[in-house]
């Protein structure tokens, strides 16, 4: 499916900030940052991601943080009372 496509199906631009527990230093927490178009508020893509990650990455999970936002929005519509008339 195309980005428009999912768009107009109401995905939405989903960035994930994830701390992990680095595998060979476990005290120390490192970032990731994953970003992609997601259904909000279930964010199926964000789980499979993570599910991915406890199931196939050494790092475990320390916390997941999600923001999210629409990309196409409806248009700002303004009524304009002068006439310009170009030749």
């Amino acid at each position: 499916m195309s980005s428009l496509t999912k768009q107009l199906k109401n995905y939405r631009l989903t960035t994930a900030h994830i701390f992990y527990h680095m595998p060979d230093h476990p005290k120390f927490l490192q970032e990731y940052v994953w970003q992609d178009l997601d259904l909000a508020p279930k964010f199926p893509v964000l789980k499979n991601f993570l599910d991915f990650w406890q199931s196939h990455l050494d790092g475990k999970l320390h916390s997941v943080t999600v923001g999210h936002c629409r990309l196409i929005t409806p248009a700002e519509f303004r009524a304009v009372q002068h006439q310009l008339v170009l030749h």
